[in-house]
Formats: structure tokens, sequence, C-alpha cells
């Protein structure tokens, strides 16, 4: 099970959002590059990056602060936020990233996911986010008449190299991982499931790992930062087997 450290990126800055509200951002580092290269030093093996301001914007605002990250480390990183077109697409996936994460876009355009993921195999990411069963698009700020389950299956078969699940009830709250809800999206489909903005110890790591529905990542945020997880701790954990 990959660790996937964020770097959720607002104004430039790295900062953590509760429940996806851009007026509760706690700032962690004025420096993304800085912070990407600890992660890369720590020994994460992939970096989970999002432009929060894009996702609200529908286009890419963080740009100068992503091309600085990619600059800084070797580990390969996915990108999400604002990424709405096939422009944008191609930009990133030409820039050096190694995934984009499509988020609003599954929702409203899923043929251009496909088309994409025919393009770029294995590179393209489905961000499913979701508040009591349904999913949120547009920096969370709408919600989609779609369930989470409903636009994982959409996309079975489509190549589509994994969904990240949020549950954003959870988001920056520090209540644990939503184990129950995470495993039952990932045994409902063939595609990987990667669990996100819920993990707040070492022991969410372990439960999603032996949840028995075969997770395949976890996106780690805040619990590194304010130090509840010990990046050496997290990567033992994902690795060990219980």
């Amino acid at each position: 099970m990959i660790i996937f450290p964020a770097i959720d990126l607002k104004d430039g800055r790295c900062v953590r959002l509760r429940q996806g509200d851009m007026a509760q951002a706690t700032i962690f580092n004025d420096d993304p590059a800085a912070q990407a290269r600890a992660f890369e030093a720590a020994g994460f093996e992939y970096l989970h990056l999002v432009d929060l301001n894009g996702a609200f914007a529908g286009h890419s605002v963080n740009a100068p602060a992503i091309r600085a990250i990619l600059s800084a480390i070797k580990i390969p990183l996915q990108l999400g936020g604002g990424i709405r077109d096939r422009e944008a697409i191609n930009h990133w996936l030409s820039a050096g990233v190694a995934r984009v994460i499509l988020g609003t876009v599954a929702v409203n355009n899923p043929d251009l996911v496909a088309e994409a993921a025919r393009a770029y195999p294995g590179r393209i990411v489905v961000g499913i986010d979701a508040r009591d069963g349904k999913v949120a698009v547009k920096g969370w700020a709408e919600e989609a008449a779609v369930s989470a389950t409903e636009l994982a299956k959409r996309f079975e078969g489509a190549g589509v190299a994994a969904i990240i699940f949020t549950d954003i009830a959870r988001d920056g709250m520090m209540e644990g991982a939503n184990v129950e809800t995470t495993a039952a999206l990932a045994r409902s489909v063939s595609i990987p499931v990667i669990a996100s903005g819920c993990v707040n110890s070492a022991r969410d790591i372990e439960r999603l790992r032996d949840c028995g529905a075969g997770i395949a990542g976890v996106v780690v945020g805040r619990a590194l930062y304010d130090g509840r997880i010990d990046p050496a701790q997290a990567l033992m954990t994902a690795h060990c087997q219980r």
C-alpha cells in the first residue's frame, strides 16, 4: 500500500483545510518545494498535490508552486485541482506530472476522462469526493446528483489508473478513517482505490491496510504536518502484513 503525503496549495502555500472550507485554512509551510523535498527525504515514494485555488477557479492557479515542486524532487507526483479540459491534462503530463486527478470533469464530462485514459495509460486518476454518499464538485462547493459508488462504476473498463476517494465530512476533522465506506467502494469496482481525507493515526493506516478490500494507497495530510503520524511509522505500517 502506497502512502501519499499531501501538499494542498492555497495562494502559493502549503495548507490544510477543514471539510474543504477555504476560510478555514491552516498554513503549514510557506515554501511548497521545501515541503516536497522534506517528504522525499523522509522516504515517501509518491506525492499527492492539490491546487485548491484551481479547484474553485476551474483552472490551474498555483502553477509556479507546482513547477517549483516538480523541479525540487525526483519522486513522482499526482496532481489535482482545476484540471478540466484536454489542454490542461496534456500540459501537466507533459510538464512532468506522473498522474493527473480528474474530479469535477469526471462528473460533467466522463467521455473526456475515458479519452484521456486511452491517450495516457496509467496516468489518469478519478477523484471522487463525497459528503453523506453524494459526490461534491467544484472545490466541494456543489453537490452532484450521483453517488460515489455510481460514479466509480461509470469508469469500470475505462482504463483509469485509480480512484481517490475522499470523505469530505471527515476531511481535516481528525476523526479517523471511514474504513467501512472506503472499503465498500473498493469492493464495488475493480479499479484500485486510494483512501483520502480521513487519516488521523498509524492505526487508521493499519485498519485500511487490513480491511480486506485491497486499498491501494492512503493520502495523509494534517496528521503528518502536526506530528500525529511519524513518516517512518507510516511507511512501515503500510508495508507490513497483519
